[in-house]
């Protein structure tokens, strides 16, 4: 008797936990199917730049995603394409994107660094490539929360040259205000499987085999109302590392279409030789060292008013003509 009360308590027992484990794999299948989330208004602002666009709205506002490495580079931009405050009476102006590091040395330098230009914005995220989506939808939370008057918003990288001149030209003659976005347009994108690459984007992050059509990350350019438009829609996309493709997810869930800026290319996110003549009539080149950028800026400056020859280009971006 004692021996069948026991065989009917472990068989109990064995059908008990048969049914718990039953109930916790159904409840943690919606976990296993979620994708990755982006969290809005998470994290905490540590820096925010000393500017009230209510006061005096800019006509662009330039967002450049840096590091506390790359100091040098911010210095150079100081002192070429973010300098310029005032272009054809429209003022611009130019902020840099940074996370938290790892050392309270850095820490402080980047604090001090903030505290005697007024131009950094930062959170508390670590300051990683893999956050670099963090960093950007950080910049589009501030211009939501903080400089929604402003007419565009630019978003580009530390190592980028940026004719803020001949983009500001160009704006004013495409005169538009709303749910404007232009840049390097790729389309038919895809995702990258190999998980020895630096643009690794797994099937759990990323389940279908194209991307939307998106603008290159080393520099586009949006009319404001985008920038709160992209914030309000960000948590219902997939959220992933490569900010370029995240931010062109959000455009697809908005239906915001991708525009040209000009009839010619405007947008380089590749390497240019360098001629006046070429410079006056791009709006981005990419991998510019800091020395390089001061030199390049001096001369595009000092020919500023100067009329060059017809310079003819193909879509591949290499030209014929005279430089």
């Amino acid at each position: 008797m004692a021996c069948l009360k026991m065989r009917c308590i472990f068989i109990f027992l064995l059908v008990l936990g048969a049914i718990c484990l039953y109930f916790s794999m159904n409840n943690l299948t919606p976990l296993k199917e979620e994708k990755f989330v982006f969290k809005k208004e998470s994290g905490v602002f540590l820096q925010l730049p000393e500017i009230d666009c209510r006061q005096n709205p800019p006509f662009l506002v330039l967002l450049v995603t840096s590091s506390h490495r790359q100091a040098p580079a911010r210095m150079a931009i100081r002192q070429t394409w973010g300098r310029a405050n005032v272009v054809e009476g429209r003022q611009i102006k130019t902020f840099f994107l940074l996370g938290a590091t790892a050392t309270q040395h850095d820490m402080t330098a980047v604090s001090q660094e903030g505290q005697r230009h007024g131009d950094i914005i930062q959170k508390d995220f670590v300051d990683v490539y893999a956050n670099l989506t963090l960093k950007t939808m950080m910049g589009m939370e501030w211009v939501h929360h903080f400089c929604p008057q402003a007419a565009f918003v630019m978003k580009t990288d530390s190592d980028m040259f940026v004719n803020v001149y001949y983009l500001t030209q160009l704006l004013l003659k495409k005169n538009r205000t709303t749910r404007f976005f232009t840049g390097f347009d790729i389309t038919n994108g895809l995702p990258i499987r190999d998980k020895s690459s630096k643009w690794f984007v797994s099937k759990d992050e990323y389940p279908w085999d194209r991307y939307p059509p998106f603008c290159s990350g080393t520099g586009y350019v949006f009319s404001s109302d985008v920038a709160s438009q992209v914030y309000d829609v960000s948590e219902s996309v997939p959220f992933i590392k490569l900010e370029d493709v995240f931010v062109g997810l959000c455009l697809a869930k908005l239906n915001i279409n991708l525009e040209e800026l000009h009839s010619e290319q405007t947008f380089f996110p590749w390497r240019l030789s360098f001629s006046i003549c070429r410079f006056h009539k791009i709006v981005t080149c990419h991998f510019i060292a800091p020395p390089e950028l001061l030199v390049y800026w001096h001369a595009l400056e000092s020919s500023l008013g100067k009329k060059c020859p017809i310079i003819l280009q193909n879509p591949k971006g290499k030209k014929s003509g005279t430089p």
